[in-house]
């Protein structure tokens, strides 16, 4: 069952208006107000990565050593211009499974290599996906920080 009341606001007076009376702040004994500024936005400062935040905003910078990590693209990339045999495999394909590709390295991405055929020019992009491995009838450049001193070159 459910009772119709008609709605009638009611207004109560919180305070008694006397000394020290702030209507601002519902009756409370007034404080010392902070002076507000308007519009102002707080912005955090920037925090680098691999650095620390405290809980007071202070950024303590970390300064570790920094290696680059031994990914095949990087060291494809230290051997850009030399010629290789490149062999790759291509699953479910009927007219070949597997193929190989000759040629001058030009361009070394993260999820491809394109190489060139120096008599005719052609070029062809190999994705990683399909890079099994490469040979190469010279040294390779692998200049990495952790290569024993005889890989670097």
């Amino acid at each position: 069952m459910m009772f119709n009341q008609p709605y009638q606001p009611v207004t109560y007076k919180i305070g008694n208006g006397g000394p020290g009376y702030d209507p601002r702040n519902m009756g409370m004994p007034s404080m010392p107000m902070m002076p507000m500024m308007p519009n102002t936005t707080i912005v955090p400062p920037e925090v680098s990565s691999g650095s620390v935040m405290t809980p007071g905003g202070a950024v303590i910078q970390q300064t570790l050593p920094f290696t680059e990590q031994s990914f095949i693209e990087n060291i494809l990339r230290l051997n850009l211009g030399k010629i290789g045999t490149f062999y790759a495999t291509y699953e479910g394909n009927r007219e070949w499974n597997a193929k190989i590709f000759k040629g001058v390295l030009e361009a070394a991405g993260r999820d491809h290599i394109i190489i060139s055929d120096p008599n005719t020019g052609q070029r062809t992009i190999i994705l990683m996906v399909n890079f099994d491995y490469a040979t190469f009838d010279e040294p390779l450049n692998y200049e990495y920080p952790y290569a024993p001193p005889s890989a670097r070159r």
